[in-house]
């Protein structure tokens, strides 16, 4: 094993990105990053049948999308033959076998072995008489198992072990002539000259196997690195499709920044420890603070909420024009007109609110179009009648049409109406709001009226008296 960090992601291109492949990815990437290291992105296409068409292409495009940049990239099914010449030597040594056993006979050992309750091992079952000849691309070849216990280090986990029951002979090589994730990752890590294997709690199980390979070939093995897993809200299950899990594509779509993704997945699992309650980290921030020691062992639950929250940080700590620029493709269809800077203010005004970009259109929607204003919507503030509601928005209209509409100017006069009229802030910039927003939800009444503009807060205070006096 190189002492230089070398680390890799191994997907199989069978469908979108889950975010537990994407966490898995940046934990490894930041080890990588941190240490001088070697990121590697090894495609796991040998299994053609579960092969998708394009699912090369979106792992390739999902990795560039998180910003999790490769230094080195790797189709495992390219590198058939150098899968081949390690099978042979196995099978020259006389640790690999194939045999004519049918997928029915297999079957019918697998029910034979639930009748007698004990688990299926396959090396039960095989006895010499099924041997025959390999011959690559005709037949499969499989590992002559050596059943012992194994005892191995995890770098998260400890020590662990496992008996010789934990030990099978598995396909290395498949009848089409590509060989099984069992064989060729061991192979492909080695020649890789792989240091650290990140992946989660479901290879644990394997790893006795795995251990097998290692000896029968002769070589050391990585260090293990076991994530993990991420849970479903509540954590009495992992995260799968029915609990929210999308594609990690979807995140970004829905308006969730690269750098709050990345830092809420990172803190799937790890924290930075004890004395450090930082929640809040920017890339080069988790480049900086990750560590194989921060890993936890227990599952790490996922919360949407917490996204939300982490996301909206990230979304308050960016520069207005860097916002603007992540934001652009978030607008709705209605603000394709106005100009950039009136959006720009549009966007200051909503930017401290925002849990998501993909809000935007709901929150800003009244900038760009007349809102749809009722006298049910006007009349909905509790303590106020009609009569009192056109008195209020006659003198609304009659100090605004004097305003300079300065944020400062506007506020001075809806605090002065306040003491006029004798009322509440509740009630009355309750009522402008809805006058001039259509909407019980706005930023600051006076930032908002003030970006809005005179002519079109006079029009539409207007408009909403006419609707009060119908």
């Amino acid at each position: 094993m190189s002492e230089k960090v070398r680390v890799r992601i191994a997907p199989s291109p069978t469908g979108y990105i889950h975010i537990g492949t994407i966490r898995t990815a940046l934990h490894a990437w930041l080890f990588a990053r941190q240490n001088d290291g070697v990121f590697i992105l090894r495609i796991e296409d040998t299994d053609k049948k579960r092969e998708v068409e394009g699912g090369v292409k979106i792992i390739k495009d999902t990795l560039e999308a998180v910003k999790l940049n490769w230094d080195e990239y790797y189709l495992q099914s390219e590198r058939k033959n150098i899968h081949k010449k390690w099978a042979e030597k196995l099978y020259k040594k006389g640790l690999a076998y194939a045999d004519n056993v049918t997928p029915e006979e297999v079957d019918a050992w697998r029910a034979d072995a639930q009748k007698k309750k004990k688990p299926f091992l396959y090396r039960d079952y095989i006895t010499d008489e099924r041997i025959v000849p390999w011959v690559y691309g005709k037949n499969a070849l499989k590992l002559k198992s050596t059943p012992k216990a194994y005892k191995w280090h995890d770098e998260v986990r400890g020590n662990l072990s496992a008996g010789p029951e934990a030990i099978d002979d598995l396909t290395l090589i498949k009848s089409d002539g590509y060989a099984t994730y069992n064989f060729c990752h061991i192979v492909d890590d080695y020649e890789m000259k792989i240091s650290h294997i990140f992946r989660t709690d479901e290879f644990l199980s394997s790893t006795p196997k795995f251990l097998n390979i290692y000896e029968a070939l002769e070589i050391g093995h990585p260090k293990f690195v076991t994530l993990a897993p991420i849970m479903a809200e509540g954590g009495k299950k992992k995260l799968g499709k029915r609990d929210g899990a999308k594609d990690a594509l979807d995140y970004l779509k829905d308006g969730v920044l690269v750098e709050a993704f990345l830092n809420f997945l990172a803190l799937l699992g790890w924290n930075p420890g004890k004395d450090n309650k930082q929640e809040i980290f920017t890339l080069d921030e988790l480049i900086k603070e990750f560590s194989i020691e921060g890993l936890g062992k227990s599952g790490a639950n996922y919360d949407q909420k917490r996204l939300e929250w982490i996301n909206g940080h990230h979304i308050r700590n960016l520069p207005l024009n860097d916002l603007y620029k992540l934001s652009e493709k978030f607008w709705g269809s209605k603000a394709s007109q106005p100009d950039r800077e009136y959006k720009k203010e549009v966007l200051a005004l909503i930017q401290e609110r925002l849990k998501y970009l993909s809000e935007i259109p709901e929150l800003t929607t009244f900038f760009f179009e007349e809102p749809k204003v009722t006298k049910e919507l006007l009349l909905s503030i509790k303590g106020i009648e009609q009569p009192q509601a056109i008195e209020f928005l006659n003198a609304t209209l009659e100090s605004f049409c004097d305003s300079r509409f300065t944020v400062e100017d506007l506020q001075e006069r809806l605090n002065r109406l306040l003491e006029d009229l004798n009322t509440k802030p509740g009630i009355l910039f309750a009522l402008i709001r809805n006058a001039v927003s259509g909407s019980k939800v706005t930023p600051g009444l006076a930032e908002m009226v003030s970006v809005l503009g005179k002519k079109v807060t006079i029009e539409r205070l207007e408009s909403a008296l006419l609707i009060l006096k119908h």
